[in-house]
């Protein structure tokens, strides 16, 4: 038999029509699993023995089977998923969707779908005889949801927190610094405005540096403004950053801005970026603006360092 830690992860996704099969596919891909649906039966073994050619190794696979899949049998599903177990090489989970009829009664009403198994009859009637069908996988089926009171969102999120895995999907972070005079990022989710530090630009000696060398650093950090803003600006990236990975959000852009994009935004990104990686996080970095030439007609006019009180 082979050594358990190196089976692939197999989830069988099943359960009545109308009940979120899809919802979960969908989510499980997001966390990057390989998913499948709908694959014919006779063609399950033969997938399985077939090794995977993308490039990034074995991933946790879901497969989708349902009374919509060719052959698809109740008994036949359980012996050939009992059959694969028994070879050694996968770790087989079962996940059974379930839903109260009268509630997905009220999803095809609402939808105008037709069920499956009732083309030209009541949706009740197909979904009868669906759970009639479904039983035998129902009452082997080693994990059971039931949708009646979940939400799509819901759903969603009680898969993320499941069947997450180390390593696949997650949250892409990039960090980015920009100049306002040279617009906006167009896929940033979060942008913080740093004009309100002091401009390194009116330095001569700072000039043609950027926000990267430590003489530009120390300059912007010397603002009376500085460690507090960027401090708490920290502390709520810490706090979101979680949030939107467990709502299941693929990328998150933050973008600092400045006037030109060479030196306050260059330098607050650095710094940032080095929090988050402290906390855990992997950010890419990108500074859009930093090749650009510096023109003393964007910047404004040069702001007097102030002192507190």
């Amino acid at each position: 038999m082979s050594d358990p830690d190196t089976r692939i992860e197999v989830l069988i996704v099943t359960g009545m029509s109308g009940a979120g099969r899809v919802t979960v596919m969908k989510t499980l891909e997001d966390l990057g699993w390989e998913v499948i649906d709908n694959l014919p039966m006779t063609l399950l073994a033969p997938m399985l023995e077939t090794e995977q050619r993308d490039g990034r190794g074995p991933r946790p696979l879901a497969l989708g089977l349902g009374t919509q899949t060719r052959d698809f049998d109740p008994e036949t599903a359980i012996a050939v998923i009992d059959d694969l177990r028994a070879t050694g090489r996968f770790e087989i989970g079962v996940l059974f969707l379930d839903c109260a009829t009268h509630e997905l009664e009220r999803r095809y009403d609402e939808t105008r779908r037709r069920h499956p198994m009732a083309a030209d009859r009541p949706a009740r009637d197909g979904i009868v005889g669906e759970r009639s069908c479904l039983a035998p996988l129902r009452a082997w089926a080693n994990r059971l949801v039931d949708t009646t009171a979940l939400s799509a969102h819901d759903l969603a999120a009680d898969i993320r927190r499941t069947f997450a895995r180390d390593g696949l999907g997650g949250t892409t972070l990039s960090i980015q610094s920009f100049g306002f005079a040279r617009g906006l990022p167009a896929d940033a989710d979060l942008v913080f405005d740093m004009r309100f530090l002091r401009n390194p630009h009116w330095d001569d000696a700072l000039r043609p540096l950027t926000g990267r060398d430590p003489a530009v650093a120390a300059y912007v950090a010397a603002d009376p403004a500085y460690e507090e803003a960027v401090g708490r600006v920290e502390d709520l990236l810490l706090l979101l950053l979680p949030r939107y990975r467990a709502e299941g959000k693929p990328y998150v852009t933050i973008a600092f801005g400045c006037t030109g994009g060479k030196h306050r935004s260059v330098h607050v990104a650095e710094r940032v970026a080095k929090r988050l990686r402290e906390a855990g996080f992997s950010p890419t970095i990108v500074h859009r603006d930093l090749a650009s030439a510096p023109q003393d007609a964007l910047e404004g006019r040069p702001r007097p360092m102030t002192t507190r009180p």
